[in-house]
């Protein structure tokens, strides 16, 4: 049955915490997933959470670790021993492992890696420290089943079951050579129904073999998984020699990171932050985006001020600016969220720029030509046939700008290596603000012969 977190179930938690009711706790808590564990001592405080994370099958407690919230595990790492951390560290994999480690002081990292018992997980964890964490190096695990190319089935099979006592998920099995080189990929069925003799590179597939670099960036990885459908890739070196693989779990972490960052960037966060950050830090995220909406502001009040006495002469003029200027700004946003989420996916490139803007400019021309006819009546009922012109021909001429600029900045920003989702955020709308009130009130003034 599917565990509900509930007020009440935490009452109930932190009555038994208070009482020290190990027998609760038991049945109530350390049988659950270790998901849903994580979820609960998320909710707590720190000193409940280090007392139930402390009752804890020891097996299990890394993996719920990597689960917490980061400020809660910051908290229980600290007060840990170096000699507890290590233990922590080899319950883990090696990438989960090596994630855990990167959080803690340089000075720390050392202590706790003497502190490992078994000497390949610390190098293991040592070389995965290396590498930059926004790269498939970073993203990788070292535990894999690999089977030499020379070996007959007998042998391999004695081989992998060696191997496999160190891997928690067996995906692939991989094919190299003698210089652990990447050759293909090995079927179970066809290692079972194959004869003892049989050598394995009379079985092994090597058309189509799709890998990573250690070097390649991690959005790359996700991208490559994504597209040939794969739960786990292999991961090579420069020399093509087998190093790691990435598994599904670890691209579903990143996918949710990049897209949690772009909405951020979207909305005008320039950093990723969490609710509970510190007020500093949510300050100097929001300030940088809010500093050009307030000029984009200014500029707009330029902009008017300079068809003030036009806007004297006919103040109805002034009634329609929040108007045209919302929506250019919607425009905008729906033409380049569109073409940002093309480029996310790598579906786009900035080849087909031309298709793209004749594209959204077609149909930015059907919803102007339809929201104009609805604004020209409005704007005549409101005032006279005049006004209504003037606003309509305003909307429909913001919309087609809107519609072409909302489509060719985010393609733009990624030709020149910037994050498009800046496209979708306060620039583009700040931007169609100043150019909708330009457009509107030059329209009006030469309409109205003033």
């Amino acid at each position: 049955m599917r565990f509900e977190l509930t007020k009440e179930y935490l009452d109930l938690l932190s009555e038994a915490i208070a009482r020290q009711d190990n027998s609760w706790i038991q049945k109530n808590v350390c049988e659950l997933h270790d998901a849903d564990i994580a979820s609960v001592l998320d909710e707590l405080d720190v000193e409940q959470a280090s007392f139930l994370y402390n009752k804890l099958n020891e097996e299990v407690q890394g993996d719920i670790l990597m689960d917490l919230d980061e400020d809660l595990r910051d908290a229980l790492i600290q007060s840990f021993s170096t000699k507890e951390i290590a233990e922590q560290v080899e319950q883990l994999d090696s990438d989960d492992a090596a994630d855990l480690m990167s959080e803690l002081p340089k000075k720390q990292v050392e202590e706790v890696i003497s502190q490992i018992e078994d000497d390949e997980t610390a190098e293991d964890i040592v070389d995965l420290l290396n590498y930059d964490a926004d790269t498939a190096g970073g993203l990788m695990q070292k535990e894999f089943i690999q089977a030499q190319i020379d070996w007959p089935t007998n042998r391999c099979v004695v081989e992998l079951r060696k191997q496999a006592e160190n891997v928690e998920k067996i995906f692939t099995i991989y094919v190299v050579d003698e210089n652990e080189k990447l050759l293909g990929f090995l079927s179970l069925k066809s290692l079972l129904f194959a004869k003892p003799s049989t050598k394995i590179a009379d079985l092994y597939q090597n058309k189509n073999v799709i890998s990573v670099k250690t070097d390649d960036d991690k959005e790359e990885v996700a991208r490559i998984m994504e597209k040939y459908d794969l739960v786990s890739v292999p991961v090579v070196d420069l020399n093509n020699k087998l190093v790691g693989r990435i598994t599904i779990d670890d691209v579903v972490d990143v996918i949710k990171d990049e897209a949690e960052k772009d909405f951020q960037m979207a909305s005008g966060i320039s950093e990723n932050i969490e609710s509970d950050d510190s007020v500093w830090k949510i300050f100097r995220a929001r300030m940088p985006w809010l500093l050009i909406g307030l000029m984009g502001g200014v500029f707009g009040a330029q902009v008017i001020s300079g068809f003030e006495g036009g806007i004297a002469e006919v103040p109805a003029l002034a009634f329609f600016i929040p108007l045209i200027t919302a929506m250019g700004g919607n425009v905008g946003v729906q033409s380049s969220a569109i073409v940002v989420q093309s480029l996310a996916r790598g579906t786009d490139q900035f080849g087909s720029i031309f298709k793209k803007i004749t594209k959204e400019a077609l149909v930015a021309l059907i919803n102007g030509l339809v929201l104009s006819i609805i604004i020209y009546g409005i704007a005549y009922v409101f005032d006279s046939s005049t006004l209504g012109i003037v606003v309509s021909l305003s909307l429909f001429t913001v919309i087609i700008f809107a519609g072409i600029f909302g489509t060719l900045i985010p393609l733009l920003l990624d030709k020149y290596k910037i994050d498009p989702a800046l496209a979708t955020g306060p620039f583009i709308t700040t931007l169609n603000d100043v150019l909708g009130i330009l457009i509107y009130l030059t329209i009006g003034v030469l309409m109205y012969g003033l």
